[in-house]
């Protein structure tokens, strides 16, 4: 009976009505987020990543090189992993990044 206590007292439900449990405060349902892929031509990216990119707008790698690197190095959630994964993916589409 003390899992239900705890099952109550963390069960949350998201919007799209997933039932799911969080210990922490964050709002995020894992459901969803396992259900979301990279945006468009992009890579497979982790998800503080991939929600960096969709909240400034990119979806496609022509869009992310318009930026320059150093705007890209600067988005939360964006860690050196990442930015090297879209670098490779760039060069061998032949794109690089906008000059500052």
């Amino acid at each position: 009976m003390w899992f239900m206590a705890t099952l109550s007292k963390n069960s949350r439900t998201c919007s799209s009505g997933h039932r799911f449990i969080k210990s922490s405060n964050c709002p995020t349902c894992p459901i969803c987020e396992a259900a979301k892929k990279s945006p468009g031509d992009l890579p497979k990216l982790a998800a503080p990543a991939r929600r960096a990119l969709e909240n400034f707008g990119i979806k496609s790698l022509a869009q992310f090189a318009q930026h320059s690197e150093a705007e890209i190095a600067q988005l939360h959630g964006m860690g050196p992993n990442a930015l090297g994964r879209l670098m490779e993916e760039m060069k061998a589409k032949g794109l690089v990044f906008r000059e500052k």
